[in-house]
């Protein structure tokens, strides 16, 4: 009885802690990921801009028109969840911002990508500009997945799509 009183004493310091922690941490964060690419940023934005279904967690994507007539992305992933995205600016071949759509999430934010072409390829950055509401969420975003997973996930794909396996990540 003793050792199961401990264990559900330290289950609940566990629970405080991760939540006292995830409330202290900041709701807003912003985060940059690059990877250099041997293609040209024509050929990166069309994989950027368009359905995504190139990347292996997405299950089905599709490019829509908006209620404003804005352009939509919804996707359709393995973990079977979804996401609407609005492409909120788009420069192309240069740059291309992605917005989370949605009422009653965790988080929200934007992704920007920028493509810079250099005589080694092209340069593809990925700003991350986010909020996580949920303290819980925060604590797991900022010490076991990190800010920057989903980001290095999307790179590493970008590269698997475009022939080039192996593609060195940095801030």
């Amino acid at each position: 009885m003793k050792i199961l009183l401990i264990l559900v004493g330290a289950l609940i310091l566990i629970i405080v802690l991760v939540v006292g922690t995830g409330y202290l941490l900041p709701k807003h964060h912003v985060a940059t990921r690059a990877a250099v690419f041997h293609a040209t940023p024509d050929q990166l934005y069309a994989y950027i801009a368009g359905p995504q279904n190139w990347r292996p967690e997405v299950l089905h994507s599709e490019l829509d028109n908006g209620p404003n007539g804005q352009r939509i992305l919804r996707e359709s992933l393995r973990d079977g969840s979804n996401m609407t995205y609005e492409i909120s600016a788009c420069d192309f071949p240069k740059s291309l911002t992605r917005r989370i759509i949605g009422k009653n999430l965790p988080f929200d934010g934007s992704w920007t990508y920028s493509l810079d072409p250099s005589s080694s390829g092209t340069t593809v950055r990925i700003t991350e500009d986010a909020n996580i509401y949920n303290p819980v969420f925060r604590f797991m975003s900022r010490f076991v997945l990190g800010y920057t997973s989903t980001m290095d996930k999307y790179l590493r794909a970008l590269g698997a799509a475009t022939g080039q396996p192996q593609v060195q990540i940095t801030d």
